[in-house]
C-alpha cells in the first residue's frame, strides 16, 4: 500500500498567494471539501457542484465532461479578473493538473498544489457515510490515493509555483471568522437589529424558512404565545409559538392541522413541530395522524372522552383563528 512520505520528499512550503489558483489534490474522502470551505463559497469551484448544475446529480459520472467544460469557463472568467480561485476536485490525473496550470499561466496567476495526505483507509471508510450517488467503490478510491502519492514528489516539475501539504498550513481562523461574523450579525452584536425572535425559528426550521415566516399582527396570546404563518403562494401553514410547552418553561412550536378523529369535526388540532420535516408532514396532511395530535374537541389521540387541555388549546385555537382572520 502506497503512503505519503512527507519528511524528505519536498521542502516545507506554506505559501498561498492572494490571488492564486489553488488546486486541491487528494482521493475522494480525503477531506478536500473541508479545506475548500476555509475560502468563501464564491472562490471555490467544486466539480461535484458543476455535475449537479448540468445534470441535477452531483454523482453523475456521465456528466463529468459537461461539468468540466462549465467549470473551465468559470475558471477562465475568474482568473481573467485575477480572482482567488480554489478547484475542489481529486485532480489526481496529470492531464487535469496540466490544464489547470496552463489556464493560470495564460492569466499570469500563480499556482498552488494543496495536497491532502489523508490515509487511504480513512478515505475508504468515509465513503460509507456518503450519499449513494457520491459513494465511490473502494478500488477507485485506492487508485486515486495511489495516483496522488505517485504524483506528489513531481508536482514542482509539473509547474506548480507552490506545493503545500495541508498538514502544514493554518486555515482554522479563515473558517471560523465568517462563521463568527454571521453569528454576531444574527445576535445584533454588530450594531444591527439581528434576527431577534426569528433566531429560534431558524434554529428549529432552518434559514430557508425565514423569508416566508410572518408573525401575525395582534397575535400575542396567553402566556406570551404567538401565532405565525409560513406562506408561499396559495400554501399556508399556521403555527403557534408555545413558551411553556411542558410546564417547565421550554419553548417550542405547534402546527394547526385538521382533526384526524372525525372528518366532519369542526374543531382543529394542534401537533408539535420539531423540524422542517414536520412542516412538510403538516402540509401534506400526514402529521394529522401523529400520536401527539391534540384536537380541541376530541382531545389527544382522538379520544373523545379525554378532557386534557392543560395549556388551553381550545382557547388558543380561537385566538389563533381570530388572529389569522380565520
Amino acid at each position: 500500500m502506497k503512503t505519503f512520505r512527507l519528511d524528505n520528499a519536498l521542502p516545507v512550503d506554506t505559501t498561498i498567494p492572494e490571488p492564486s489558483l489553488v488546486c486541491l489534490i487528494g482521493a475522494a474522502g480525503s477531506g478536500k471539501s473541508t479545506w475548500a470551505s476555509t475560502w468563501p463559497d464564491t472562490q471555490v469551484l467544486e466539480l461535484d457542484r458543476f455535475r449537479a448544475l448540468v445534470s441535477d446529480d452531483a454523482g453523475c459520472q456521465e456528466s463529468t465532461g459537461d461539468a468540466v467544460f462549465a467549470l473551465q469557463a468559470v475558471l477562465e472568467a475568474r482568473l481573467a479578473r485575477r480572482k482567488m480561485t480554489v478547484v475542489d476536485s481529486t485532480n489526481c490525473e496529470l492531464a487535469v493538473r496540466a490544464d489547470l496550470i496552463a489556464t493560470a499561466r495564460r492569466h499570469g496567476v500563480p499556482t498552488v498544489a494543496l495536497v491532502v495526505p489523508t490515509p487511504v483507509s480513512v478515505c475508504v471508510e468515509r465513503q460509507e457515510g456518503r450519499p449513494a450517488n457520491r459513494r465511490l467503490p473502494e478500488q477507485v478510491v485506492r487508485a486515486q490515493h495511489a495516483a496522488t502519492v505517485d504524483a506528489f514528489p513531481g508536482l514542482p516539475a509539473e509547474g506548480f509555483d507552490h506545493v503545500v501539504v495541508a498538514e502544514n498550513v493554518c486555515r482554522l481562523q479563515a473558517l471560523l471568522q465568517p462563521l463568527s461574523d454571521a453569528r454576531c450579525a444574527d445576535l445584533g452584536w454588530d450594531d444591527s437589529e439581528g434576527l431577534g425572535d426569528l433566531l429560534l425559528v431558524r434554529r428549529i426550521f432552518g434559514p430557508e424558512i425565514l423569508p416566508m415566516w410572518r408573525w401575525r399582527d395582534g397575535s400575542q396570546l396567553a402566556d406570551g404565545d404567538r401565532v405565525a404563518e409560513i406562506r408561499l403562494g396559495a400554501d399556508c401553514i399556521v403555527l403557534a409559538q408555545r413558551n411553556d410547552v411542558d410546564g417547565e418553561g421550554d419553548v417550542g412550536f405547534e402546527v394547526l392541522v385538521g382533526c384526524a378523529a372525525d372528518d366532519e369535526c369542526e374543531g382543529r388540532a394542534w401537533v408539535p413541530a420539531y423540524n422542517v420535516s414536520d412542516l412538510l408532514r403538516a402540509l401534506t396532511g400526514e402529521l394529522m395522524n401523529d400520536p401527539d395530535v391534540h384536537c380541541t374537541i376530541h382531545g389527544q389521540g382522538g379520544d373523545a372522552d379525554q378532557d386534557d387541555d392543560p395549556k388551553g388549546r381550545a382557547d388558543l385555537e380561537a385566538q389563533a383563528l381570530e388572529a389569522i382572520g380565520g
